[in-house]
């Protein structure tokens, strides 16, 4: 292991799977021929599948599946809570048993721009596009272009688009 990695011994790195620097990557499984740029974290559960591409200072969390050949752009980060807080209402810190995991899919072929924030419990369709910016807050259609905040289907793409 580089010594600018922080990668665990329950990672699971595909063949031919790509890791940069300064990244963190706990319990999680990095498919074939996968590459995962510089200051990325992704956390135990989370799934990557073959040939895609996770861009620098992006943020995965426990409870997302990525299918095959989707494109994460730069500083993507995704949420697994829908009502996070720090403690208990008696003040004390919580704990895992404290919250559930929602689950978050992106399908084969997606792409998401840089900045975006991906809500949980949703799932972004085959071949969508998710424009640069945006907060994914509800299911994005297959074939479908989306953007702003919250995000909004702006077009419908072309078969081979």
């Amino acid at each position: 292991m580089d010594m600018y990695q922080r990668i665990a011994d329950d990672v699971v790195l595909e063949e031919g799977a790509r890791v940069f620097a300064f990244v963190n990557l706990y319990g999680c499984r990095i498919g074939a021929g996968s590459k995962v740029g510089s200051f990325v974290e992704i956390q135990k559960g989370a799934r990557i599948g073959a040939n895609c591409k996770v861009s620098s200072h992006s943020f995965i969390c426990e409870g997302v599946t990525i299918e095959d050949e989707v494109f994460v752009g730069h500083n993507v980060n995704f949420i697994n809570d829908k009502y996070p807080r720090s403690a208990n209402a008696d003040g004390s810190l919580q704990t895992e048993e404290d919250w559930s995991c929602v689950p978050t899919t992106v399908k084969r072929r997606a792409s998401i721009g840089t900045g975006s924030t991906i809500l949980c419990g949703v799932t972004i369709g085959e071949g969508a596009i998710v424009g640069a910016g945006s907060v994914v807050t509800k299911d994005v259609p297959a074939g479908t272009v989306v953007a702003g905040v919250p995000a909004r289907v702006i077009r419908q793409l072309e078969p081979g688009e």
